[in-house]
């Protein structure tokens, strides 16, 4: 179970690498890159309103944060330079991202694989029955 209280001590954006840094009360810190955090937004348009209206995210390797507003005392908005901006990270939900990246990574890439997508916005794979 995820620790809903759990809230960064520490939110920092690095542009150059685009990866943002999460650090905690207990000295635990996590690296996520923006691609992870977009593809995993929980908004709507990713999520849909039930898991079978999940949209798959293609194309966003190069994604980057161009803003991060605080949502009162629970959650940030994270604005993305393709123009989403409709989730909103709760704490726990950003925790959860931070111990569940390894997994959900790798889980987003097979799913890429899978459905013949790429992470590269300007490559377009077509499947050929021959």
């Amino acid at each position: 179970m995820i620790d809903t209280d759990k809230r960064p001590t520490g939110v920092k954006l690095h542009t150059r690498s685009r990866r943002l840094e999460l650090t905690y009360e207990d000295g635990q810190g996590y690296s996520l890159s923006c691609e992870y955090l977009r593809v995993y937004s929980p908004s709507a348009e990713v999520k849909g309103h039930s898991p079978d209206q999940e949209v798959l995210q293609e194309g966003k390797k190069n994604v980057a944060i161009t803003a991060i507003n605080p949502v009162g005392n629970y959650a940030l908005q994270l604005v993305f330079d393709d123009g989403h901006d409709s989730g909103l990270y709760a704490w726990s939900y950003l925790y959860e991202l931070c111990l569940m990246q390894e997994q959900w990574w790798q889980d987003y890439l097979e799913r890429l694989q899978a459905a013949g997508a790429s992470r590269d916005p300007d490559l377009q794979i077509l499947k050929l029955g021959l």
